[in-house]
């Protein structure tokens, strides 16, 4: 579908909405004009060099290297890939994900796990026990390129055992720079005589799988910890491509790290569920009924407003709302980022030194953190607002 027709199907969608509502986006048709024309001049401003595929783009005025998969087909991949096995060690969110990917680009792949629940998730996704599921001492034995995809707190606890057995002539492969850059932590230092490469999907397992298979690629970085073989970077960029990407982008352990932990911590989930909570807490406190609490605070920016900043940007946005939205929330936003730019700051830094990665190790590696994980995500399910919203998803005229 071509973006001129998404954007008048959009524009008639939200004329029906304005029938039935005064929160408009009345003025869709004359945003999309506005930012076709705004988007061609910004293309045009925005150079993009390309040599031997690898391409430069000039990022907001800064110039990055990106790779993209059309750089790396699958016959390209195979080939460099002849002689390798991928030793994929856990089946969680990413070894799911990576392994299946992986498996479905033709390549060597063995899963290596514990005998147990993630073994059973394994073989129901077809890993056939003997021939590319085995125990881990046996594929971490067979594999050239060894990928620990276990939980963070797994790596620390099984790194002693395992970093015997990473010999001199395999790679050692990281999706989260986490273990090695807190080492003192962690206790999981690399050996200095192997590659040590890392690629970092920017989304969960599950969401590496399906856009892998609906032909798009999750956005991914690459870093490389060791280079003995002096072809460590390519065959980060090669593996990111493998695993699913779409484009990569290089980035080292330390960034990969402290940028993740602390997104997640803020925008991508913590601040942003703090800042629900604050909005529909003084709705309600001011004689809002649930519903439309939940409807002003969630349902509205999941729905309709979020989807348009992630397809066309936070600019279209604001043009594609009406004039007394947009004139509120552009007089609001600074209010809010100096409002949360020192909470933003003491996040960095509290996971900068280690704190954050020092309260994950703690909580994760207790005996019983999945009983007292249970009890957190239980006060959430039962908190007014989400129970709201269990009730205003089933009015989504999907779900009816």
């Amino acid at each position: 579908m071509s973006f001129r027709t998404t954007s008048m199907r959009m524009a008639r969608l939200a004329t029906a909405k304005a029938t039935l509502s005064k929160r408009t986006f009345s003025l869709l048709a004359n945003a999309t004009t506005r930012y076709t024309a705004a988007s061609s001049a910004a293309k045009a401003m925005t150079p993009i060099t390309s040599i031997r595929g690898v391409k430069t783009i000039n990022f907001g005025g800064t110039e990055e290297v990106v790779h993209e998969r059309a750089d790396w087909p699958k016959e390209r991949l195979l080939d460099y890939f002849k002689n390798d096995t991928f030793a994929l060690i856990g089946y969680g969110s990413q070894g799911y994900g990576q392994g299946l990917n992986l498996r479905d680009n033709g390549l060597n792949v063995i899963i290596g796990v514990r005998k147990g629940s993630s073994w059973e998730a394994a073989v129901e996704d077809g890993w056939v026990p003997g021939e590319n599921l085995f125990e881990v001492d046996e594929a971490i034995s067979r594999g050239t390129i060894i990928m620990d995809l276990l939980s963070d707190a797994a790596q620390s606890e099984t790194w002693f055992h395992i970093k015997p057995q990473l010999t001199e002539g395999k790679t050692l492969y990281f999706s989260h720079g986490f273990s090695p850059v807190f080492k003192d932590l962690t206790h999981v230092e690399p050996p200095s005589n192997i590659d040590v490469i890392l690629a970092a999907p920017k989304g969960s397992g599950r969401t590496v799988r399906s856009l892998f298979k609906e032909g798009r690629g999750i956005n991914s970085s690459y870093a490389v910890w060791n280079d003995v073989t002096g072809k460590a970077e390519e065959k980060a960029i090669a593996m990111a491509i493998a695993i699913g990407s779409g484009y990569v982008y290089k980035t080292t352990f330390e960034r990969e790290v402290n940028s993740d932990l602390y997104g997640e911590r803020g925008c991508l989930m913590g601040g942003i569920h703090g800042m629900f909570l604050a909005q529909y807490e003084v709705l309600r406190e001011n004689g809002h009924t649930p519903s439309e609490a939940f409807n002003e605070t969630v349902e509205e920016a999941t729905q309709s407003l979020y989807p348009l900043i992630g397809k066309y940007g936070m600019d279209y946005m604001y043009d594609a709302c009406s004039t007394t939205a947009r004139r509120g929330a552009l007089d609001w936003y600074p209010r809010f980022k100096d409002a949360l730019k020192p909470v933003f700051e003491e996040l960095y830094e509290s996971v900068k030194n280690g704190s954050e990665t020092k309260r994950s190790l703690e909580f994760n590696s207790r005996s019983d953190y999945k009983e007292r994980l249970e009890e957190e995500l239980q006060t959430i399910r039962n908190m007014e607002i989400w129970r709201v919203g269990k009730e205003v998803r089933k009015l989504r005229p999907e779900n009816q």
